[in-house]
């Protein structure tokens, strides 16, 4: 018998042109976390809409993706991209 396994949540990158910045972020959905972020209604990412999704990485459970968010933000966004060659 085969398991479809479905990842739930995600880190997500989005980089703003307007600003030259990155951020980072984890949902459980990204779709509406993106369009959140593109009209304004996350008051800290407001000043650089439009929001480009960059990346995303998939995760089982919130903890892990709460982890590696927390990972890339210690690290610097863009120098964990560039790490890892994303960039």
């Amino acid at each position: 018998m085969i398991y479809e396994i479905e990842m739930r949540f995600v880190v997500y990158i989005l980089f703003s042109e307007k600003l030259g910045k990155y951020y980072v972020g984890q949902t459980e959905n990204i779709e509406k976390r993106l369009n959140d972020h593109n009209s304004g209604m996350s008051k800290f990412t407001s000043t650089g809409i439009p929001w480009k999704l960059i990346h995303l990485f998939e995760y089982f459970d919130r903890s892990e993706a709460i982890k590696a968010e927390r990972a890339i933000k210690r690290r610097g966004i863009k120098r964990y991209l560039q790490d890892r060659n994303l960039l």
